[in-house]
């Protein structure tokens, strides 16, 4: 489920799209020219795709200077040997990393690159996803895409947690340093990526759950203007709970607490605190989700401090305001994104019963306790009715989570931009299942489950379950259509523009048009393709009412407390 890709490139510099080597077409091997030096690729037998591994791309600051933005990559005079040396920056445990090489110098980026001598390939960076906690670029290698659709892909890694996004407001701790990192591969992309045969002026940024977040934040950016055409959101919005710290200081005091700091309340000392410790001190959690849809350290609103700012204001002014370029967008989520969140039910349901407050997104404020344990009850009640949350309604629970940190915020995000005038917004929502599509606990149903779209287009099963390589004809068939429609809207900007209404493998397409200011349509990509009205227009209009009320626009860290004058 958090298979999601990020894509991070290296600048490359003169001319020669590809090396000497790259002439040869019957070679394994490629070399191609960068601005750092030569990186050498070799051809994958499986796929016949060559695969450039572990460039770095930028270089990781550290000691004092680790919260900060990357600084350049470095040089080579020989060839570097561009093989995957398992490179994942400093996380949390979990099972996709059991095999790699965790390390603090993690700023490596993954190109993948189709067997041809055609200049000018339409490029697609993938930022992975896992709630900005966990990952890395090559969860799942975008071999088959590149494969089928001709096209160049980046994947890469960025710093995670704390590393990635502690924000005080200070130079020393700006805040956003893994989004910064994003930065700077897509500078490293637009710099470098005419060498390997793509085209600097075609890039598309795709991401699912955190890395669906992280490219509508890359959007509302004024630093990441210019360096991509095309924005592919699956799975999460940068108006959602899960997307910003609504208050980075307090996270901060929080996080040192629970690992026996006691002088929290001493803005400095709690600084030197997270600039002096071992960075591995800060990795030993390993509960990635909590009950008020957060995750950890995320993104943040950023105070001026000096240093070039990612994001300066709430992406829901920076959206109403209309002051970002407005790029086209494929922008969708799953049937029961909240199915991320049933290992969690056993746990939960008890105290989903005692307190239901305790589950409301954090970005909602209310005046006092009272009121907010009566916006508590309204909620509960419209998912679970008079029921207690238990076995019986399960479903309840995965439309709840499904709502409060995908869904919604997408259709929140929709409408802002289509009021600002966004008119190339292409709406969609995931329901495909097949007979191999496990079935929903304590029901007979079947679900599309977190990020299962990007899991498709990118043929993620295979690498989830390796044994596992007998795929039903529907998921073959459905696949085919996915990875179309995306390679359309890639290419064209339009999921299914005028020419390409029949799929590779004879599919006869609906017109999908732009969403518009009523939320409508979408397309519904289930066992069949339908053009469909509103998009759950009961859950969203029910969630408007409460966000018309209660909504905390995040703000950024407030100006540090004078220094003592002892420290002066």
């Amino acid at each position: 489920m958090w298979r999601c890709k990020l894509l991070l490139f290296w600048c490359i510099v003169v001319s020669l799209a590809l090396g000497a080597r790259s002439d040869d077409s019957g070679s394994d091997v490629r070399d191609v020219k960068t601005s750092q030096g030569t990186v050498r690729g070799h051809k994958n037998p499986d796929h016949g795709v060559y695969a450039f591994y572990s460039i770095p791309y930028a270089t990781t600051p550290t000691g004092s200077q680790r919260f900060k933005a990357p600084l350049p990559g470095p040089a080579w005079l020989q060839p570097l040997d561009a093989v995957d040396k398992h490179i994942v920056c400093p996380q949390m445990f979990n099972p996709y990393i059991s095999s790699k090489v965790m390390q603090e110098e993690c700023l490596v980026a993954s190109v993948y690159v189709p067997d041809t001598k055609d200049k000018k390939i339409p490029v697609v960076v993938y930022v992975h996803g896992g709630a900005f906690q966990i990952g890395f670029g090559d969860m799942i290698p975008p071999f088959s895409f590149v494969k089928n659709k001709n096209v160049i892909a980046v994947t890469f890694n960025y710093r995670l947690g704390i590393n990635g996004f502690l924000c005080l407001g200070t130079k020393e701790a700006p805040g956003n340093a893994g989004l910064k990192d994003q930065l700077a591969l897509l500078r490293w992309v637009k710099k470098n990526i005419a060498n390997f045969g793509g085209n600097p002026d075609d890039i598309t940024i795709v991401g699912g759950s955190a890395g669906s977040v992280s490219v509508d934040l890359l959007m509302l950016s004024k630093a990441a203007k210019g360096l991509f055409t095309k924005v592919i959101p699956e799975s999460g919005a940068a108006v959602g709970a899960i997307a910003l710290q609504v208050n980075p200081i307090e996270d901060a005091k929080n996080f040192a607490r629970n690992l026996g700091f006691a002088q929290i309340d001493n803005f400095y000392a709690l600084q030197e605190y997270f600039l002096n410790s071992p960075l591995d001190t800060f990795y030993k959690d390993t509960n990635l989700f909590k009950p008020n849809s957060t995750f950890g350290f995320t993104p943040c609103v950023e105070r001026d401090t000096g240093a070039e700012i990612f994001l300066d204001d709430a992406p829901v002014n920076i959206i109403k305001n209309g002051k970002y370029k407005k790029l086209p967008m494929l922008f969708g989520f799953d049937e029961m994104e909240g199915l991320l969140q049933v290992p969690k039910f056993d746990e939960w349901k008890g105290k989903m019963n005692e307190k239901f407050s305790d589950f409301l997104p954090v970005d909602l404020q209310f005046e006092d306790d009272a009121e907010k344990e009566k916006v508590a009850y309204m909620v509960k009640n419209f998912y679970f009715g008079d029921k207690l949350v238990d076995e019986n309604s399960i479903m309840g629970y995965i439309n709840f989570f499904t709502d409060i940190a995908f869904a919604y915020p997408t259709m929140l995000s929709v409408k802002l931009h289509t009021d600002a005038g966004h008119n190339q917004i292409y709406l969609y929502e995931y329901s495909f299942v097949d007979e191999d599509t496990p079935i929903v606990p304590h029901t007979n149903l079947r679900g599309a489950t977190h990020c299962a779209q990007t899991l498709h287009v990118m043929d993620g099963r295979k690498y989830m379950n390796p044994l596992d390589i007998n795929e039903s004809e529907s998921y073959k068939r459905m696949q085919v259509i996915l990875q179309d429609l995306w390679y359309n809207f890639i290419t064209t900007g339009k999921p299914i523009p005028d020419d390409r209404v029949i799929t590779s493998e004879g599919t006869a397409l609906p017109e999908w048009p732009a969403v518009g200011a009523n939320r409508s349509p979408h397309m519904s990509l289930g066992v069949e393709i339908e053009l469909q009205t509103t998009l759950l227009q009961k859950r969203t209009e029910f969630w408007d009412g409460i966000y018309s009320k209660y909504y905390k626009v995040p703000v950024p860290p407030p100006t540090p407390p004078p220094r003592p004058h002892s420290e002066l």
